[in-house]
């Protein structure tokens, strides 16, 4: 049998205690492992809180689930603690039941997960076709490093369908919260952008629609907009894109 001898004056064993015996290899990647960090896109800086509660949402997934990667995007990566969900993206083949996850990640952090399971071929078409998968990606924590190279690919009937969204605004102004008219702004100057190729981020779109309206996106979100003014030009640059979409689809059909 092989012997491990330890010095007489050692710190931190007593006589006749048991221990386990790894190699040194072993320990060092386990090291390596806890000490790696998350990969962090279109964030300049988050709060440690919310940095401690991504890591617990990580360890969570990894132990039920296989998954290629997981990315946390949404309004709880904004600054301050104005959120009641999380966003969560896992990428994997295979579909899973998330029904005892969410309940978990829910009791553990008292938030309440928005889970979106998608292949990775799923996520690259999407990312080829709808702006708001650029959106979401554009200011996102990931697991492993995201490597996309999506080629533009507009399909106008679908574009059609995300901007009808935008038009409750125009209905329902009075009875929409400030995070609701931003949300609807924010898809009307993305589809619009993206209709116009170019490039579609979340920085870029709020800086349009500061633009665009003349007016901060915190005011929006704040609800502290003047209805008239602000729905006069809303309407110019929602039947801006509602044209745009309709020429094209027409042209396609010819």
């Amino acid at each position: 049998m092989d012997q491990i001898y330890l010095p007489k004056n050692r710190t931190g064993f007593a006589s006749g205690e048991y221990v386990i015996i790894l190699p040194l290899q072993s320990k060092l990647q386990e090291k390596q492992k806890k000490e790696a960090k998350e990969y962090l896109y279109g964030i300049k800086s988050l709060e440690p809180i919310k940095l401690g509660a991504i890591k617990e949402i990580f360890a969570l997934i990894n132990k039920h689930l296989n998954t290629e990667n997981i990315v946390i995007t949404g309004s709880f990566l904004e600054l301050g603690f104005k959120f009641n969900d999380i966003d969560i993206l896992i990428i994997n083949e295979q579909k899973s039941n998330l029904e005892s996850l969410e309940k978990q990640i829910e009791n553990s952090l008292g938030i309440r997960p928005h889970i979106i399971q998608i292949s990775q071929q799923a996520l690259l078409s999407g990312l080829s076709t709808d702006p708001l998968y650029s959106l979401m990606l554009s200011k996102c924590i990931s697991r492993n490093r995201l490597i996309f190279k999506a080629k533009r690919k507009i399909n106008y009937k679908m574009l059609d369908l995300h901007l009808l969204k935008s038009k409750v605004l125009i209905d329902n102004f009075d009875i929409l919260s400030g995070d609701e008219k931003y949300y609807f702004t924010l898809n009307l100057v993305s589809i619009l952008l993206f209709i116009q190729n170019k490039k579609v981020s979340k920085e870029i779109v709020n800086k349009e629609i500061e633009t665009l309206f003349g007016i901060s996106v915190d005011k929006i979100k704040d609800n502290l907009i003047s209805k008239k003014e602000f729905i006069k030009k809303y309407k110019k640059i929602y039947d801006k894109t509602f044209n745009l979409i309709m020429g094209n689809i027409k042209n396609e059909q010819k």
